[in-house]
């Protein structure tokens, strides 16, 4: 069964490049381009991982994340955000990698595999700010 990937930024080309992307590997792929659309598909769906943009109308994109977290606490979250000075906050939100824009498409298909093989037991630690690994994608240059 195909495996269901959440894609949440609110840039349609971002949206559509990576849809593509994602697609050419195999996944299934819902997108949306605010928190408030995001929050409702995941509370409509199942989701497997989720890929989410910081910067997004109506929810910033941490409040999205806490919300999804709330709610399925062992989802993987990929944060992809073009913002500065985010790796502290996303290693102690309990997030599974953060990426730096402009995305390494290889190394995000490479940490999207990972998470999605990543044990429970895991999971479940990151979230309860044990140690866990994380995975960090600076940007490409």
């Amino acid at each position: 069964m195909k495996q269901n990937i959440l894609l949440v930024d609110d840039d349609p080309a971002v949206r559509r490049m990576l849809r593509r992307v994602l697609e050419d590997e195999g996944y299934l792929v819902n997108s949306a381009g605010s928190g408030k659309e995001a929050l409702q598909k995941a509370a409509g769906m199942d989701v497997d991982l989720v890929l989410l943009d910081l910067n997004l109308p109506e929810g910033d994109g941490w409040e999205v994340f806490e919300r999804l977290t709330v709610e399925h606490p062992f989802l993987p979250v990929i944060i992809i955000t073009a913002r500065s000075n985010q790796l502290f906050p996303a290693l102690a939100s309990g997030a599974g990698a953060l990426m730096e824009k402009p995305l390494d498409l290889g190394k995000l298909l490479q940490t999207i595999e990972d998470l999605l093989a990543e044990p429970v037991e895991a999971r479940r630690a990151r979230t309860a700010g044990r140690s866990a690994e994380f995975h960090y994608l600076p940007p490409r240059r």
